[in-house]
């Protein structure tokens, strides 16, 4: 059990997530409140790393639902496994006639036979997708529904039960509620606006984009081979280019491809060469590619050719325009 903030601050870190102030408070709350969480944010920020790592301090097995569109009850849920159902009834056959032979009316038959119903509607018959699985879980779990946004607003209606009241409905079975109540965090990329029903029920989070400084740590802790002043002038590169109008920006978890992979290069400093080549682990669309070596061509003076990005800040943070390179 974590008692303060500051202790989500340090255990979150010791799962190598940095986490802000803001990220830290919410999950404290949501952990303490029993309330699921609800994290929005550009893709790559780390909404999903955020609900891996809690399940790690909280030595809870992670449970994920990855949303998508079509996503159904019986993807997300469960399915009922009627083919075993009617293999059991013939394999019971010989059985179900002893049990039904001194019957002297069809009454009498039909009685017996409903005395018997919980052998063949029976937890043996579910098939239990993810959520059903943190419904029976014996032991507390964190339940993580990724891109909700990407499902049907039919589906995020189908979650309210769940969300309410930790319970779901099945036809077969009945009502069934959670032997213990999960961590849940749900994750969306604001691709479509989500009902205030939903809303209503989380606590919110807004994951942006990090800092200069929060990146910079992002990088020296998951790439630690890397110096600090490539780490310096690959960060700025990424500020930079979030500044752009681009059809993606690179995410977090593309800034962190890019440094292990000029590590890799062996790259002592980012030069002009080796920035143009390597673009492409940052940005994934050509037409973005195309833009920012414009931007780089553009350039007089060379912004890496500065001993150090850091020294372009004003107040103290970088810029992070690519214009300010001309």
């Amino acid at each position: 059990m974590l008692n303060d903030v500051g202790q989500v601050v340090e255990s979150l870190r010791g799962q190598q997530y940095i986490a802000t102030d803001e990220i830290a408070t919410v999950m404290f709350l949501a952990e303490r409140l029993g309330k699921p969480v609800l994290a929005e944010g550009p893709a790559g920020v780390g909404k999903t790393e955020l609900a891996k790592a809690w399940a790690n301090i909280s030595s809870r097995p992670l449970i994920r639902l990855q949303c998508y569109e079509g996503l159904d009850e019986s993807k997300a849920l469960y399915e009922w496994e009627y083919a075993k159902q009617m293999l059991y009834t013939q394999l019971l056959r010989d059985k179900l006639s002893q049990l039904l032979a001194d019957a002297e009316t069809l009454t009498a038959a039909a009685d017996r036979l409903a005395d018997e119903e919980d052998a063949f509607f029976s937890e043996r018959f579910l098939l239990a997708r993810p959520l059903l699985k943190a419904v029976m879980s014996d032991e507390p779990v964190v339940l993580l529904i990724d891109e909700i946004d990407r499902a049907d607003a039919e589906f995020e209606a189908f979650l309210l039960e769940i969300l309410s009241d930790f319970q779901v409905s099945i036809p077969e079975l009945g009502t069934i509620q959670m032997r213990h109540q999960p961590t849940v965090l749900l994750t969306s990329n604001n691709t479509r606006e989500l009902s205030e029903a939903l809303k209503r029920r989380c606590l919110y989070l807004f994951i942006d984009y990090p800092s200069y400084e929060t990146e910079m740590n992002i990088v020296q802790m998951r790439v630690p081979d890397m110096s600090d002043k490539l780490a310096a002038q690959a960060i700025e590169v990424v500020q930079g280019l979030r500044q752009m109008d681009l059809k993606k920006s690179p995410s977090v978890s593309e800034t962190i491809d890019w440094a292990r992979a000029l590590v890799m290069l062996n790259a002592d400093s980012l030069d002009r060469q080796t920035l143009e080549t390597t673009l492409t682990v940052l940005l994934k669309h050509e037409s973005d590619v195309q833009k920012a070596r414009r931007a780089l061509s553009s350039s007089r003076p060379h912004p890496l050719d500065r001993d150090d990005p850091r020294d372009n800040k004003r107040g103290g943070r970088s810029t992070g325009r690519l214009s300010d390179w001309n």
